[in-house]
């Protein structure tokens, strides 16, 4: 089939003008094995890396498609964990950049991640409500915890004993016991929302911040589970809480198991700690150490905390029990003793106030040995500030260290312009104005202005004009990145702003229900002898309405103006007359354009439609429904009847207004377009968005066939389908508290079709073994075998062999998964299969994770068949004896080690003492040197 018209793809080429996303959290990373000088970043779908020293960004960590919903980082350093708005969880090295595991369990956006001490499990908490544990190191889920109602919001490890606390939206915290997998104690004491906890005083206390101004602190009492077989369990836990039976009214505490041997903890609350703050709590954490706690709420103002430690409390009472024996002396009285008591507030003391320059999304604290604190803000305006804090002083006061804000704006990006060479793009919000260049991507000129709506460089680009909200005009020169004229245009905004096609002028619309024509002049300037570009106004159109959008047509014979009441007006640009009224949009035209020849002009209205219209006669030729939201910018790519939409609905869209087909979809912003801009040339493309990024967008030379694009859309929307629907439930396991940790996804469904078709290759293969035998003893001599095509790519292995490296090629992470959408009907093969590579011994560990999950969940079909008798019985046998052979030897490996690190550490010992007496030697041999000099000398 030849193909009618070829059209040529837009491709990403750079993401820029973005600091930070505010989405996701800021937190400290250890590159080079520096802490506390770099801080990683969302950014949109990516991770940036920013040094805070140099102000620069030392590393990327490109994701997909979904935005950065969290962040973790591992305990050793090396590794960063990224949550994302679709569930998906990737681990990220950060010394090569790459992912090296992803997790697929959560249906919602993942809201919670963090490590155990030892960083081989990581806990996800998602606002579809689920908790799940993953094994890091074996890159695969353990479990899904179950049990809040709505979206988790904070989850952390207990170092001391295998338990996890949870909170949520649900106003509850959740005390979970990991070896047995249930809930065993829940927190309601509060009457909203738990937005963040912190575990503080080595995990004995626990403080949970709510949608008020106070800080709840929680005591933690560990009960041991057994002290004595004939005690009765109620005596054990009143005795193992001292003043639990003073603290029965206060606690604020409800165990939804009473069941005895499951109470693991004694939670009771203690206190409260007030903050300064009204609203409620973003984001609560401590550093590393446990030393210091900060929070902050919706404003700008982060408060500090420092939590004494045991010695310094018992420090503290000491010195208060003197002071309270000097005082019952003076007033002769017995026992101060009992009174003598440290408050809440003493125990936790507030350090300081830090305000920021804008509000607060999230940050992070690292404490360093010399006691100065390094606190990152990650703010709401697109800027990272970098506070350092000198504990030891008398008065602690936070210093603004570094701010990373050089790549971008501080609100959205309102209008874009493209220079006439195609290098250079200017880009305007509510506070300034920059100029970026397009190859390299750097800021090369920031001009402060008043909020923008419009702009465009003036002839020969060497300056550019602004329409601003105010109604005003502003002409800045490039080369000094001065303003140099300020001009009132209109009344109200001014909302549109087009260049005469013969670059003599330009024509504003604004809402004072005006069209101004104006013209470049050069004027003498008082301060110097060169004359200066100047604007002249020379005419003016009076309209009913506000207008929202003008534009010429390219032989300056006619001007397009949108009104406010959705209709498009055009007239002869020579006399103003009334040439003609497009009308048809539900809603005002925000945007349109005219095609390079004049035949057409495009409507897009905040009715979702654009429309395409004749401009000879002003018929409608097609209305097309565009986009799911308003439809933001419209612009024609040069010399084409092709044309770029952007909308609300934060997607880019390609089109032809000849054929009337949509031909491709950009898609990579987060959140509304709220313009676009092509170069004269069409090869590039740049958008603004509300989530402070633009996108540079690039022509390649990659033929686009409609046929094909439809087809990928059509594969990309069974795929989203597909990990919508229903998970498949395992026989025999109830929707309780705890489930499979993985979930079907479009990858699972794949690994298991390669399974199943590896095994379908084994059976073919054996058939046609027999076949062969049977032939060759038929002919009496040997046939040659036909050797399978697939298996000659493998280096021709043995049928049986294939079937084991498709296996091996399933990720970890979806193992389990791709076995449960397996049919029954190749169980018993792969079961076969797993005895004969078990007893080889090859891939012990896998196989046996693999063939005891295929009989938890055919257990059932597998004991009732009995043709598998015996293989079970085989296997009972191989895999019992291979796994005591692969236990020994790493019991011997574990002891050879240890037995390396004894001898190194006995060896580092004797190596310190002997540069100890070295260092003492020569000090004694120093001492004595000059001893005698001073003796020569008296």
């Amino acid at each position: 089939m030849g193909l009618t018209r070829q059209y040529l793809r837009y491709g990403p080429a750079a993401l820029f003008g973005l600091v930070a996303s505010a989405r996701g959290n800021a937190a400290f990373v250890a590159l080079r094995g520096e802490r506390g000088r770099c801080v990683a970043v969302p950014a949109c779908e990516h991770v940036f890396v920013w040094d805070t020293r140099k102000g620069e960004k030392v590393l990327i960590l490109k994701g997909l498609k979904q935005e950065v919903s969290c962040l973790c980082p591992s305990p050793d350093g090396l590794h960063l964990a990224v949550g994302y708005e679709d569930g998906s969880i990737r681990v990220f090295s950060l010394l090569s950049g790459e992912a090296n595991i992803t997790f697929n369990g959560h249906k919602a956006a993942v809201t919670a991640l963090q490590y155990d001490h030892l960083g081989g499990r990581l806990v996800s908490g998602s606002k579809d409500t689920d908790v799940i544990v993953w094994d890091v190191i074996n890159e695969s889920g353990l479990y899904r915890l179950r049990g809040h109602k709505d979206a988790v919001t904070q989850v952390l490890f207990l170092k001391e004993k295998n338990l996890l606390v949870t909170s949520g939206k649900d106003t509850l915290v959740k005390w979970w016991d990991l070896d047995t997998q249930h809930c065993f104690k829940t927190l309601v004491g509060h009457r909203t929302e738990v937005w963040g906890m912190a575990l503080i005083s080595e995990e004995k206390r626990l403080i949970t911040g709510s949608a008020d101004s106070e800080l709840r602190v929680w005591d933690i009492t560990y009960i041991q589970e057994v002290k004595d077989p004939d005690e009765p369990e109620s005596k054990k836990s009143k005795g193992s809480s001292p003043g639990a039976e003073e603290n029965t009214e206060e606690d604020e505490t409800l165990e939804l198991d009473e069941c005895p041997e499951e109470r693991l903890v004694k939670c009771s609350k203690v206190g409260s700690i007030m903050r300064e703050g009204r609203d409620r709590i973003v984001t609560l954490a401590t550093d590393r150490t446990g030393k210091i706690l900060a929070c902050h709420g919706t404003d700008a103002v982060l408060e500090v905390f420092s939590v004494l430690s045991e010695e310094e409390v018992q420090k503290k009472l000491e010195k208060k029990m003197k002071k309270a024996k000097k005082k019952a002396k003076q007033n002769s009285e017995e026992d101060p003793e009992r009174s003598v008591e440290l408050s809440l507030q003493e125990e936790i003391q507030r350090v300081t106030n830090i305000r920021a320059s804008s509000k607060i999304k999230s940050f992070d604290l690292i404490l360093s040995p010399k006691g100065e604190l390094k606190i990152v803000l990650l703010l709401q305006n697109n800027i990272i500030e970098l506070y350092n804090l000198n504990l030891s002083a008398r008065v602690p006061q936070a210093v603004c260290a570094s701010k990373i804000t050089i790549g971008g704006h501080r609100s959205d990006v309102r209008t874009l312009a493209f220079s006439s060479d195609n290098i250079a793009i200017l880009s305007a919000a509510a506070e300034s104005v920059k100029i970026w260049n397009r190859s390299t991507l750097q800021c090369i000129r920031t001009m402060d202005c008043e909020y923008a709506l419009c702009s465009l460089f003036v002839p020969g680009d060497r300056q550019v004009i602004v329409g601003t909200k105010t109604g005003k005009l502003q002409l800045y020169d490039l080369a000094s990145g001065s303003l140099m004229e300020t001009l009132n245009a209109h009344d109200g905004a001014v909302w549109s702003i087009a260049l005469s096609p013969d670059q003599r002028g330009f024509v504003t619309g604004g809402a004072d229900k005006c069209v101004k024509f104006w013209e470049f002049e050069l004027v003498k300037d008082e301060s110097s002898v060169q004359k200066r570009l100047s604007m002249k106004h020379v005419r003016i159109l009076q309209l009913d309405e506000d207008v929202l959008c003008v534009r010429y047509s390219p032989n300056q014979k006619l001007l397009a103006v949108s009104l406010l009441d959705c209709t498009v007006k055009i007239f002869y640009i020579d006399t103003l007359k009334f040439f003609l009224s497009l009308y048809g949009h539900k809603l005002p035209v925000l945007c349109m354009d005219i095609s390079y020849d004049g035949t057409l002009i495009a409507t897009g209205s905040a009715d979702r439609n654009v429309k395409i219209w004749g401009l000879d006669f002003g018929d409608c030729h097609r209305s097309l429904f565009a986009h799911d939201d308003s439809v933001m910018y419209l612009q024609f790519v040069a010399k084409s009847h092709l044309f770029f939409t952007a909308g609300k609905d934060s997607k880019i869209k390609q089109w032809d207004a000849d054929k009337f087909e949509h031909i491709q979809t950009l898609e990579g912003h987060h959140q509304v377009v709220w313009c676009l801009a092509l170069s004269p040339n069409g090869d590039y493309v740049v958008s603004a968005s509300h989530d402070k990024s633009l996108r540079l967008w690039e022509r390649t030379r990659e033929p686009l066939v409609l046929e094909e694009e439809r087809e990928m859309q059509r594969e990309a929307e069974y795929e989203e389908s597909v990990a919508k629907e229903e998970q498949p439930v395992v026989a025999g396991e109830t929707q309780g508290e705890t489930g499979l940790a993985g979930k079907k996804t479009i990858e699972t469904i794949k690994a298991a079709e390669r399974i199943m078709e590896a095994i379908e290759l084994y059976r073919e293969e054996m058939a046609k073994l027999m076949e062969h035998k049977a032939i060759c003893k038929a002919a009496g001599k040997e046939v040659p075998f036909p050797v399978n095509p697939i298996l000659r790519a493998y280096g021709n292995i043995t049928p049986s062999a294939y079937v084991l490296e498709v296996f091996k090629k399933v990720k970890s992470s979806e193992l389990e998964e791709s076995l449960l959408v397996l049919p029954f009907s190749y169980v018993p093969d792969l079961l076969r299969l797993f005895n004969e590579y078990i007893h080889l011994g090859s891939e012990v560990e896998l196989l046996c994770r693999a063939l005891l999950f295929l009989l938890k969940i055919h257990f059932g079909q597998i004991t009732s068949n009995h043709m598998l008798v015996t293989v079970i019985e085989n296997l009972k046998k191989t895999t019992i004896s291979r796994v005591s052979e692969a236990r020994d030897v790493l019991g011997f490996n574990m002891a050879g080690l240890q037995y390396l690190k004894r001898e190194i550490e006995a060896k580092d010992e004797v190596t310190f003492f002997a540069d100890a007496t070295d260092r003492f030697e020569e000090k004694k041999r120093k001492r004595k040197k000059k001893e005698k000099m001073v003796l020569a000398v008296l």
